[in-house]
């Protein structure tokens, strides 16, 4: 990472399958680090959410923002400054890299784990208030371990989202430059160049590789190990098993290592507590005045005003009106794409994650099939999407859609299968004592207790079908190329020409039109479930 680079030095890459182990190792190290910077923001972001009003205020909307902002966006805003930070030096690039993978995990691990923080029964804040638990130990003792098991799924469903857009972030063309880092990414996009089949086919497997060793060495232990946080009084199904996690906990000397490892935890959880009585007065939540909540109102609203105000001037001053209308009108396109893609997903995936939740060897079985399917680039479909709709002389507007909706559909089947995988036994048993069946128990039992986790995975999946837009609706194989009229192959267009004023147009566009689905759609639907079936 470290080598000497010069901005325009082709890097050496072939299509010699033999390179795809070490492509391989380089990809894992790239989606690991960003996967660590992912977890430690996805903590940040939920605690400051769930514990103050005017942060979740603030954090929220941005979160929504951040979200709608496509990865090619990201990079056309970070890769000059990071070969500014890091003059000469690859490290620029793999930085560029890693910060586009981390934009496509992070998002979807702080809704994850913001939704989790604010589902903890209120019997269990009352304790912790009794128990004299503070901030710090409420979230090692309480909070975290509630969210482990559907924060996992999350973290699945966000190492396959950077699979999905590994081609983006290895593979960097921006304002005419072609930067191909070493990695399968990278290797994909050059299989697509070269029209190569076979190279394409290497990748696939390799790919499958990867995603299996993270299932079996990092994964299915997890996910083994988390079981013990199940929230439920009696006792549970048949728990998930792991052959690593078995073998780790009978190797004495790891055990004392990973005991030293987590001593400062230790010593913090035992001497960072309150110092006043959990029933006191003063121990007391204290709401905040009137006031301050409308004076709050009025200076986001402000804020808001003016540097929306000052981007349509910089725009109009740029572009012109008639440049804005035509994008509000591609962005409108790609807004009925989204929401029909959405809503046929949840009403096929809805039902499989639940049965998939409710049936743990299932769960273990279909697991990695899922990653796979939801790690899947959409790059590898281009040469299908492109032979058919050539052949049958097919409608680009309408059949490159289903590719917008073709890694992002996983999300909402993660949440549910994590939703569903969280029934408490007593529940279960009590929907059976009661004699529900058929559709009086989905809508008495099963539809209440994941609702909220189909709401979650909707907000996710239509954020990144936005950001999927780009490459689902400008198909490119070879020296063909099908467009289909959206937001999404504007923005891929004005990226790859390196015209500043037209990209951001496009970015802020996606981002106004996210922000008001999330706000008028989503959001209340997720109000709707935390009033009706909270807890």
């Amino acid at each position: 990472m470290v080598q000497p680079y010069r901005p325009g030095t082709p890097l050496l890459l072939t299509l010699d399958p033999r390179q795809l182990p070490e492509l391989l190792l380089r990809t894992s190290l790239r989606m690991l680090i960003a996967l660590a910077a992912s977890l430690l923001f996805a903590a940040l972001f939920a605690v400051s959410a769930a514990r103050s009003r005017l942060a979740e205020r603030v954090l929220v909307p941005l979160l929504d923002v951040l979200q709608s902002i496509p990865v090619l966006g990201f990079l056309t805003l970070t890769v000059t400054g990071f070969l500014a930070l890091f003059p000469g030096r690859l490290l620029g690039v793999e930085c560029a890299a890693i910060f586009a993978l981390f934009t496509s995990q992070a998002w979807n691990l702080a809704f994850s784990l913001h939704q989790s923080l604010r589902s903890v029964p209120s019997e269990l804040h009352e304790a912790a208030r009794i128990f004299q638990l503070s901030g710090w130990q409420r979230f090692w003792r309480l909070e975290l371990p509630l969210a482990t098991p559907a924060l996992l799924w999350n973290l699945m469903m966000s190492v396959a989202g950077g699979w999905f857009f590994i081609v983006a972030s290895e593979a960097i063309t921006v304002s005419g430059r072609d930067i191909k880092l070493p990695g399968v990414g990278s290797y994909i996009a050059l299989a697509i160049e070269a029209r190569d089949l076979g190279a394409i086919a290497w990748a696939i497997v390799t790919m499958f590789v990867g995603l299996l060793l993270y299932d079996q060495l990092l994964f299915r232990p997890l996910l083994a190990w988390a079981d013990r946080f199940r929230f439920e009084e009696g006792a549970g199904s048949a728990p998930p098993r792991s052959w690593l996690l078995r073998g780790l906990r009978r190797a004495p000397l790891l055990g004392a290592i990973g005991h030293g490892l987590t001593q400062p935890l230790r010593w913090s959880l035992q001497h960072w507590g309150r110092r006043t009585d959990g029933l006191s007065p003063s121990a007391r939540p204290r709401g905040a005045p009137v006031w301050h909540d409308r004076l709050t109102d009025a200076t986001l609203l402000l804020a808001a005003g003016l540097s929306t105000g000052a981007l349509l001037h910089w725009l109009q001053s740029r572009l012109g009106w008639a440049e804005l209308v035509e994008v509000l009108l591609l962005g409108s396109l790609t807004l009925a794409r989204v929401l029909v893609l959405i809503t046929l997903a949840v009403l096929v995936w809805v039902p499989v994650g639940v049965w998939i939740g409710l049936n743990p060897r299932w769960s273990s079985r279909l697991q990695v099939v899922v990653q796979f399917l939801a790690a899947f680039p959409a790059n590898l479909t281009f040469p299908v999407a492109v032979m058919v709709l050539l052949h049958w002389r097919l409608d680009p507007d309408v059949w490159l859609s289903p590719l917008m909706v073709l890694g992002t559909q996983w999300y909402i089947l993660f949440n549910v299968i994590a939703g569903a995988a969280a029934i408490p036994e007593e529940l279960r048993l009590a929907a059976a004592s009661l004699g529900l069946r058929g559709w009086l128990k989905w809508r008495r039992c099963l539809l209440p207790a994941v609702f909220p986790s189909v709401v979650t995975g909707a907000i996710t999946a239509s954020g990144g079908s936005w950001n999927a837009s780009i490459v689902a609706e400008c198909v490119t194989w070879g020296d063909t190329t099908l467009q289909a009229r959206g937001l999404g192959s504007y923005i891929a267009r004005m990226s790859e020409a390196g015209d500043f004023a037209r990209l951001v147009l496009g970015i802020a566009v996606m981002c106004l039109f996210v922000m008001v689905l999330n706000r008028l759609l989503w959001r209340r639907l997720y109000r709707l479930a935390e009033q009706r079936w909270h807890g």
